[in-house]
């Protein structure tokens, strides 16, 4: 089993794609707090990125894309100093179109923002730095290029199916940037993406992907990845910033919030499916790690759908 299919099937992503902004001259435009996370990529021209709270603004070139991780308020501009105005205005003028900024036309974006699941978001996010930038020059940008082209053809030319065409693409996006993000400098990272990379790591998390209702121990997770128990706890730990067992009981946790959220099983069965012996043990260990018990995750969700 592929971990990072496996959280990202569990996401629930939603994908919303803007039909671009159009700028030129003196311009400056300020984006609200994204609820999960904002793409953007320079299709033409170059312009300024500030985002509220981290470090010196970010030159962007025609081809570089970005990603925000945390929801986060950012302007986009011709000069990192100008004053801004708000976004919103310009985009509902717009209608289907693009929204403009400014005079002229000399830069062009495309956007998204993607939305996820509470708990999803924390497992595939909050690991991950703020800001995602991929300059358009850089070698490994040619994986995105191509889902870019695409989806810029989608938005101009507005064939039949164009937005659900959009969407989709948009979660490639996402995908690619987040590979991306490994396969820079992976032993400088940390946290459950940075584990992907790690082959002591990945594998044992491949393990546990695989049969996440098995009644894994540290040893024999560490036979199966071929290390000594010892070693492989200390390489989780250091990678991941936890144990395997207990990563394998968040991800159990993951599992059966899905199934609470896409079925109508009894508490029961959802505890046997995801290797709980008993409902009691399940609910416990949900509860430690949600803060609801798993009638009461459900409950929340009949109320709030």
């Amino acid at each position: 089993m592929d971990p990072l299919e496996d959280v990202l099937a569990l996401l629930d992503a939603t994908s919303e794609v803007s039909a671009g902004l159009v700028a030129g001259g003196d311009w400056a435009v300020r984006f609200p707090p994204p609820a999960g996370s904002k793409f953007n990529a320079v299709r033409r021209g170059s312009c300024w990125l500030r985002v509220d709270g981290v470090g010196d603004p970010v030159h962007l070139d025609e081809g570089d894309c970005f990603l925000l991780t945390r929801p986060l308020g950012f302007t986009l501009a011709s000069d990192p100093g100008r004053p801004a105005e708000p976004a919103y205005p310009i985009f509902a003028a717009a209608g289907d179109g693009p929204a403009h900024a400014g005079e002229g036309d000399e830069v062009f974006l495309i956007g998204a923002a993607f939305t996820f699941t509470e708990r999803a978001q924390a497992l595939l996010l909050h690991s991950l730095p703020p800001v995602i930038h991929v300059p358009g020059g850089a070698a490994e940008a040619g994986t995105v290029r191509w889902a870019l082209d695409e989806l810029d053809a989608e938005l101009r030319g507005r064939p039949l199916g164009a937005t659900l065409v959009a969407e989709r693409l948009a979660i490639v996006m996402l995908v690619r940037m987040l590979r991306l993000h490994l396969a820079r400098d992976p032993g400088r990272r940390t946290g459950w993406l940075a584990g992907l990379t790690d082959p002591t790591v990945a594998a044992a998390l491949r393990a546990m992907h695989a049969r996440p209702a098995h009644a894994w121990t540290v040893a024999e997770l560490a036979r199966v990845v071929a290390v000594s128990r010892s070693a492989l706890a200390a390489r989780f730990k250091d990678v991941v910033g936890k144990g395997p067992l207990e990563y394998l009981t968040e991800w159990r946790i993951e599992l059966a919030a899905d199934r609470l959220r896409r079925s109508d099983d009894t508490v029961a069965t959802i505890a046997r499916a995801v290797g709980y012996g008993s409902e009691s043990a399940l609910s416990v260990a949900f509860k430690r790690t949600t803060g609801r018990s798993p009638r009461a995750y459900r409950s929340r969700l009949t109320t709030t759908g």
